[in-house]
């Protein structure tokens, strides 16, 4: 048999094409499903904290791609860079000997003209990666705008336990209005861990503060810290998707899986959720895209501290009409869920509890009250895969039953084709259609022969 009349081509070329089809239907996914992340973002202000390790490893290349791309996108950007291990390199190469304490540098004359040096040289470094413009590099037709300046004022760290920490400082001010004018310009600010005070003297200042104060000062959307660990870690070494302020504090106390940057970053990111920063977020410095997935995708790589439990329960409104519709169509599709067009839904908006995370739809449930029966129907029960194992079926039940309670509503009861134990297991027992409130079991649909559930309040 020739190669013309073989049929494993057209069998090869099929399975490129299936190949080809599938790539393409993974990205225009992935593409509109970081639509309401990239609306949601926009214009909102972004300080990305990183140490001198994060320009001198592997990722800085990366780093600088993904921050010229949410420059991009309309995110006020604002770097802060540190460089302790180019200050240690610089004070070995001049034959000093670093001096630190509570693991805290002390900076005297000869260690801050280290610091200084290394300073400069990281931050050339720095705008040089993001002043790049190559051909065929994500960077390409891009012009970025770095600016910086004296944004930071610093006062001497002081005396601590007898040691004089000299041109060591700490964070005094943070003139927002001169970064806020950058950023209005589009600019990207970076900013570089040093500080000067009223008399002129120069300060070296700890990145992770500088960051911090800088991100209060601004009340920033976002803190993100580039560090070395996936963020926090439980008990069993699995990452801690979100946590609260209190709960962080809680693991900080107790020194449970910090890591050299955790210990130094951890308590910058509780300060300033508590101080109105909305998010902060760790990520591992080392995870290509990091930025990108923590942002754009639904379940994030790392972890996100919030003062208040991440994910919102609120009632529904009219404008949350086009986000239901994305919400509930795929499982309207595969049969889960009874097909709701757009019209019923504005009708009926008012029934809905949603819950949101980052201001994107992620659940819902609906109550409908047969108020003659004193009972109420539970519908359109929904999460998304990405939170599924995050207990939200559960809240936004109680959050149903609450409501079922102050109509003076007795009974609970749903009908599933899909999640009969679920609902077993918090409480509900199966009864057969005939138990239903006269209305309902007259729409009863017997092709569709849904279990019917029930629950007293």
């Amino acid at each position: 048999m020739n190669a013309e009349s073989s049929p494993a081509q057209p069998a090869a070329a099929a399975a490129s094409v299936a190949a080809v089809d599938a790539s393409t239907s993974q990205f225009v996914s992935w593409v509109r499903g970081a639509a309401p992340y990239i609306h949601a973002f926009r214009g909102k202000t972004f300080v990305v904290g990183f140490g001198g390790e994060v320009v001198a490893g592997d990722g800085a290349q990366s780093l600088a791609y993904d921050c010229n791309l949410l420059a991009a996108l309309g995110i006020r950007l604002v770097l802060v860079h540190g460089a302790r291990p180019q200050i240690d390199i610089e004070i070995a190469r001049r034959g000093l000997e670093p001096r630190f304490h509570n693991g805290l540098r002390v900076t005297d004359a000869a260690a801050l003209e280290c610091v200084k040096a290394a300073m400069a040289v990281t931050r050339f470094e720095v705008e040089a990666l993001l002043s790049q413009g190559l051909p065929n590099t994500p960077m390409a037709g891009s012009y970025m705008r770095v600016t910086g300046g004296n944004f930071i004022t610093a006062r001497p760290f002081g005396v601590v336990d007898g040691v004089d920490f000299q041109y060591t400082g700490a964070v005094r001010k943070v003139i927002a209005e001169e970064i806020n004018a950058d950023l209005d310009q589009q600019n990207v600010v970076l900013i570089t861990s040093l500080g000067v005070s009223p008399a002129g003297e120069i300060f070296n200042l700890c990145m992770e503060e500088v960051a911090e104060a800088v991100a209060v000062a601004l009340k920033a959307e976002k803190l993100i810290y580039l560090c070395d660990a996936p963020g926090l870690l439980d008990a069993d070494g699995k990452l801690i998707e979100s946590v609260t302020a209190d709960e962080a504090q809680s693991k900080l106390e107790a020194g449970e899986g910090l890591t050299e940057d955790l210990h130094l970053y951890l308590p910058c990111a509780i300060r300033a959720v508590r101080k109105g920063v909305s998010r902060a977020h760790l990520i591992d410095r080392d995870k290509d895209g990091g930025l990108l997935l923590e942002f754009f995708t639904h379940a994030g790589v790392g972890t996100v501290l919030s003062r208040d439990p991440l994910f919102r329960l609120r009632e529904a409104t009219v404008e949350d009409v086009g986000a239901l519709v994305a919400l509930i169509s795929p499982m309207e599709a595969d049969g889960t869920l009874v097909r709701r067009g757009r019209e019923l839904l504005e009708q009926e908006i008012e029934r809905f509890t949603v819950v949101e995370h980052d201001g994107v739809l992620v659940g819902c449930a609906a109550l409908y009250p047969f108020s003659e029966d004193n009972a109420a129907e539970l519908a359109c029960l929904a999460v998304t895969p990405e939170y599924r194992r995050a207990g939200l079926g559960d809240q936004l039940l109680r959050r149903i039953e609450r409501r079922a309670r102050v109509q003076r509503l007795e009974r609970l009861f749903v009908l599933t084709t899909r999640t009969a134990h679920w609902f077993r297991e918090r409480g509900f027992n199966e009864i057969g259609p005939e138990a239903l409130p006269r209305q309902k079991r007259e729409l009863y649909n017997f092709q569709r022969r849904s279990k019917v559930f029930v629950k007293n309040l």
